[in-house]
C-alpha cells in the first residue's frame, strides 16, 4: 500500500499548488474526459446554440460506478454525458424507449436542485429535444433519410463531429459523443459548468450526504475507519484504458472467484473512497503530465511535494537542456571535452539540489498491463532527493559520449550533443526500431532492464552492450538516405561508445577525445581502421564516387579478425594511395595520413599487431575518437574553418 499512500500524499500537496494552475488536479468525485459537443442553454433551460469541441479535456462530475463500470451496464454520469444519455428523443435501434435517458434523468433530478446550473440543464433535457436541436444546428450529421451518419468513406469534407470520434471498423458511434454544458445567465463570469467550483462543491456535498448511509470500515492506507470504495478507477493511461490496479468482484459475484485466505475483497484491500479517488486522480494526472510512454508501458518519476526533478528517461541534452550543436555551431577545441561537459552537468544538478531538499521523497513507478483489464506495477522505488540526484548524475556522467542524432524531422536542424543516450534510444540501438508487437515488447522489456541501472546504480547489462557493439560493427546493414548519409549508423556509433565507456567505469577511464598515448591493442586497431577509412573516403570523394569504403564494408569482419582483415584493407588502399600520390590536391593529404598510419602501427606492443583474436568494444572508442580528430575543423588564418582534407587540398 506504499504506492497508494504516496499518491494520496501527492494529491494533497499538489492540489491547488500555484505551479500547476494551468494543469490542475481534478477534484474528487470528478474525472477528466474528452468532450465532443458543447450545448449552451439559459437559466430557464432554453436552448441557445451548440458546437463541436476540438479535443478538449473536460473535468466532469462522476459517480463511483460511472467512473469505473460503464462498459456494458447503463450507468450515467451526473451532469455531462453521452448523447444517448442526455437526449430523450434518441432511441436505440430495435428499442421502444431510451433507457439511458431515464437513468440519467432520474439521477440528475435527485441532485440538480443543489445548484441553479444543474437545474437549468435538467429543465432543458426534460423537453427531450437534445438530438433534434443538435441536428438543426448541424452538429449531429444525418443522412438523406434523417438517420444518424455512422460511416464516412471519403477523407474530404468529413463532418466536424466525425473528425473528433474514433471509428471502429470504419463505423462511427455519434450517440457516444460526450456533451458538456454552458449555462449563460446574467452577471455570471463562469458559464462553463466544468469550471464552476460552486457546482463542483454542490456535487461533492450530495456525494457526502449519500456516503453517510454506508457503514465505515478500516482503510489500510490511512489506518482510520472511513467509507470504503467498492470500485476503483480505470482509464489511468488514456481515455480508453480499461485496466485497473485494484480490482475486485462483488460479494454476490464471488462464487467462482478464489479469494485465498480472505472471505471478502475488503479483507484483502480495503481502501477508503476518498483515498482511492485522490490516489487514482494523482496517478492519472502524473501519467498524462510527465510519464515516459511506450505503448502500454508508462514509467513516471515524481517528487511527492510537486517539485521539479530531472527526467530519468531522457537523454542528457533533453533532461538538462544542455546545448545542442547545430549546423551553424562553432567548432570546439578542448583537450578533454569530458571536463567541460562535467562542469555544465554539475551546474544543472546544483540547480536541482537548491530546489529539492535532501530528504524530499522521490518515487519511481513503472506500469504495464498483460491483459486489457488488469494493470501491474512493474517497478517501484522510493528515494530521497539527494539519492535520486546522485544516481542521475552518476548515470549521465558515466555514459556521456559524443552523440549524433541526425536531423530533427521538423526543424531540419542537426542534433549533436555530448551526454548519455535515453533508455529507449539504447534499446533501439541494440534491437532496431520496433516493427511489430513482439518487437515493441522487446523494447519495453529492455527499457525496464535499464531502470535499475539508472535508479539503483546497478551494473549495465553486458549482453545489451555486446549486442549494440556487434550491431554497430555491421555498418553496411544500416540504411542510408538518398544522399548516401548514414544517420542511423552515426547514432548507433555514439550510443555504442557511450555504453562501452560507461561499462569500463571502475576499470578504465576513457577520455572523450583521442588518447595518443593509449597503446592497448584494441584501441590502436580502431585508430587504424579510421585512418584507412579516411584515406579511401577522400580518394572516392575526389573521384566523385559515392560508395562504401573497404574499411566500412569489412568493419564487422575486422572486429572479429583484425590482423588478417587489415591485410585485405591495406591491399585495397594501394590503388587509392597511388592515385592520391599523383594528384595535385591529394599528395599533401596522403603524406599526413601515411605518417599517422606509421605512428599507430609502431605503437603496438610486442605481438599485439599480429594477434588475430576478436576485438572488444574498446575498438570502437579508438575508431570514433580518431575519426573525429581527422574530421575536426581547424581554423583558417582568416578566422574561417575547414576540415583537415580541405586544408590539405587548398594548400596544394
Amino acid at each position: 500500500m506504499s504506492w497508494i499512500q504516496k499518491l494520496y500524499e501527492t494529491y494533497d500537496k499538489c492540489k491547488d499548488a500555484p505551479q500547476f494552475e494551468n494543469n490542475p488536479l481534478p477534484p474528487i468525485g470528478h474525472i477528466a474526459q474528452q468532450a465532443h459537443i458543447e450545448i449552451v442553454v439559459d437559466a430557464d433551460g432554453n436552448f441557445r446554440r451548440a458546437s463541436v469541441v476540438n479535443k478538449e479535456i473536460t473535468v466532469i462530475p462522476a459517480t463511483e460506478k460511472s467512473s469505473t463500470a460503464r462498459t456494458s451496464a447503463i450507468v450515467p454520469h451526473p451532469l455531462c454525458d453521452h448523447v444517448k444519455y442526455c437526449a430523450g428523443d434518441y432511441v436505440e435501434d430495435n428499442q421502444i424507449e431510451n433507457e439511458y435517458f431515464e437513468k440519467y434523468r432520474e439521477q440528475l433530478g435527485n441532485w440538480c436542485q443543489l445548484h441553479p446550473k444543474a437545474t437549468a440543464v435538467f429543465k432543458y433535457i426534460e423537453k427531450k429535444t437534445v438530438l433534434s436541436d443538435l441536428i438543426k444546428e448541424g452538429v449531429m450529421p444525418v443522412d438523406a433519410d434523417g438517420h444518424l451518419l455512422r460511416a464516412w468513406e471519403s477523407t474530404q469534407n468529413k463532418p466536424p463531429l466525425l473528425k473528433q470520434l474514433t471509428a471502429e471498423k470504419k463505423i462511427y458511434k455519434p450517440q457516444n459523443a460526450l456533451i458538456r454544458w454552458r449555462v449563460e445567465t446574467a452577471n455570471d463570469p463562469v458559464p462553463e459548468v466544468w469550471k464552476d467550483k460552486n457546482l463542483q462543491d454542490a456535487w461533492l456535498a450530495y456525494c457526502t450526504e449519500n456516503e453517510a448511509t454506508k457503514t465505515p470500515d478500516l482503510c489500510m492506507v490511512t489506518g482510520s475507519r472511513m467509507f470504503l470504495a467498492d470500485k476503483h478507477q480505470n482509464k489511468i493511461r488514456n481515455g480508453k484504458d480499461g485496466a485497473k490496479l485494484i480490482s475486485n468482484k462483488k460479494d454476490t459475484d464471488s462464487d467462482f472467484v478464489y479469494l485465498g485466505r480472505f472471505l471478502s475483497a475488503r479483507q484483502a484491500a480495503g481502501v477508503g473512497t476518498e483515498v482511492s479517488e485522490k490516489a487514482h486522480n494523482a496517478l492519472r494526472w502524473l501519467v498524462q503530465r510527465q510519464a515516459f510512454r511506450n505503448g502500454d508501458q508508462a514509467i513516471i518519476a515524481w517528487d511527492v511535494g510537486g517539485k521539479e526533478i530531472p527526467d530519468p528517461f531522457g537523454n542528457t541534452a533533453d533532461t538538462f537542456e544542455l546545448d545542442v550543436e547545430g549546423d551553424d555551431s562553432k567548432p570546439q577545441f578542448q583537450g578533454d571535452i569530458g571536463q567541460a561537459f562535467a562542469l555544465r552537468l554539475n551546474n544543472r544538478i546544483r540547480g536541482y539540489r537548491a530546489k529539492l531538499g535532501s530528504t524530499d521523497g522521490i518515487v519511481v513507478m513503472g506500469l504495464d498491463s498483460a491483459t486489457p483489464g488488469r494493470m501491474a506495477i512493474t517497478y517501484y522505488r522510493e528515494l530521497t532527493g539527494s539519492e535520486y540526484l546522485d544516481r542521475i548524475q552518476a548515470w549521465h556522467t558515466a555514459f556521456a559520449w559524443h552523440q549524433d542524432y541526425g536531423r530533427d524531422a521538423e526543424t531540419k536542424q542537426q542534433i549533436r550533443f555530448v551526454g548519455a543516450p535515453s533508455p529507449k534510444d539504447i534499446a533501439e540501438a541494440a534491437y532496431g526500431r520496433p516493427k511489430d508487437k513482439q518487437h515493441e515488447k522487446l523494447i519495453k522489456v529492455t527499457v525496464e532492464r535499464l531502470l535499475p541501472c539508472i535508479i539503483d546504480g546497478q551494473a549495465f547489462p553486458g549482453d545489451l552492450r555486446e549486442t549494440t557493439f556487434r550491431k554497430t560493427c555491421n555498418r553496411i546493414s544500416f540504411e542510408k538516405d538518398k544522399y548516401g548519409r548514414e544517420w542511423d549508423w552515426e547514432k548507433n556509433l555514439g550510443i555504442a561508445c557511450a555504453l562501452i565507456k560507461g561499462a569500463y567505469i571502475g576499470k578504465e577511464r576513457y577520455q572523450m577525445t583521442l588518447e595518443t598515448n593509449r597503446v592497448s591493442r584494441d584501441y590502436l586497431y580502431g585508430r587504424l581502421l579510421a585512418i584507412a577509412d579516411s584515406i579511401e573516403g577522400f580518394a572516392l570523394t575526389k573521384a566523385e564516387k559515392n560508395r562504401d569504403t573497404t574499411a566500412a564494408k569489412l568493419m564487422q569482419r575486422f572486429s572479429s579478425h583484425p590482423f588478417s582483415t587489415w591485410k585485405n584493407i591495406e591491399l585495397a588502399l594501394k590503388p587509392y594511395m597511388s592515385r592520391l600520390r599523383t594528384s595535385d590536391h591529394g599528395v599533401g593529404f596522403l603524406v599526413i595520413r601515411e605518417k599517422l598510419l606509421d605512428e599507430v602501427v609502431c605503437a603496438f606492443q610486442g605481438d599485439d599487431f599480429t594477434d588475430d583474436r576478436p576485438l572488444s568494444g574498446e575498438f570502437l572508442l579508438g575508431y570514433h575518437c580518431q575519426r573525429r580528430e581527422l574530421n575536426k575543423a581547424k581554423p583558417h588564418k582568416d578566422g574561417e574553418s575547414a576540415t583537415d582534407a580541405e586544408m590539405t587540398s587548398t594548400d596544394n
